[in-house]
């Protein structure tokens, strides 16, 4: 690749390591800057690829995230270990299944989890957990499941459904559904990455110079949500949840002419 294409594909990196570590949503930024970037390259590779620099992104996020917001470990891990075997499954499919059935419907749900968030200006401001603990652990696991799968076989948004269920549904505030989320994307990028590599298709060189750019990004982000709390979070979410439906909703209009 030209320098040029190194210095566009590190930056776009660093930008979705931030966004992703605030509110989700990097994919929105990274993928289609690989899509770009590398567009010579089978999919299957810009999409293994892609997973590399996102995982050390999100774990640096979930780090800094732990040392100021502790999670629930335990529903963590009951959403975290479905999502990763489902993230495994999609990512096995993702070759052959077809991408274009998934926009009309992922536009109609971003467009109903924006509207649902800027209608209650209070929501995710404080935790009001839902449910019975064991009521919680069996609706996250198979959220985890969903997610994973679409993550691993798509995944633009996946944060962003993460975050949002963990606040419209268990009843998390935004930054502990941030930094939760941070902790079950670990576990989908690291599904998705052995099944990617077991069938050869991640560029390891390329991936890891991005991680650099990704991590440094995500620092960012991470200290900036932590700072600004809850309500922070809520706006760039709002904000990166309406960018997200333009750029499927593009996407869409295009794959029809």
């Amino acid at each position: 690749m030209s320098i040029a294409n190194w210095i566009f594909l590190a930056l776009a990196a660093g930008f979705a390591g931030f966004v992703d570590a605030v509110a989700g949503g990097g994919g929105l930024v990274q993928l289609p800057a690989l899509l770009i970037g590398i567009s010579d390259k089978p999919i299957p590779l810009i999409l293994g690829t892609n997973k590399v620099p996102s995982i050390f992104g999100t774990g640096s996020a979930a780090i800094s995230y732990f040392r100021k917001v502790k999670p629930d470990l335990r529903l963590t891990s009951y959403m975290a270990l479905p999502a990763f075997l489902g993230s495994m499954a999609g990512a096995r499919l993702a070759a052959s299944f077809p991408k274009d059935i998934f926009r009309p419907l992922i536009i109609i749900l971003l467009t109903g989890v924006a509207l649902y968030t800027w209608k209650r200006p209070n929501l995710g401001m404080h935790e009001k957990l839902r449910f019975t603990e064991r009521a919680r652990h069996k609706i996250v696991a198979l959220l985890g499941l969903t997610i994973g799968f679409y993550d691993g076989i798509f995944g633009p948004g996946t944060g962003t459904f993460l975050v949002f269920l963990l606040v419209g549904l268990v009843g998390y505030a935004f930054l502990k559904a941030s930094a939760t989320a941070k902790l079950v994307n670990i576990a989908t990028n690291f599904g998705a990455i052995i099944s990617f590599q077991l069938t050869g298709h991640i560029w390891w060189r390329l991936g890891l110079i991005l991680a650099i750019a990704n991590v440094t990004g995500a620092i960012i982000g991470t200290r900036l949500a932590i700072r600004g709390g809850s309500p922070l979070v809520r706006k760039i979410f709002l904000f990166v949840t309406t960018i997200l439906i333009a750029k499927v909703g593009y996407d869409w209009i295009v794959s029809l002419q």
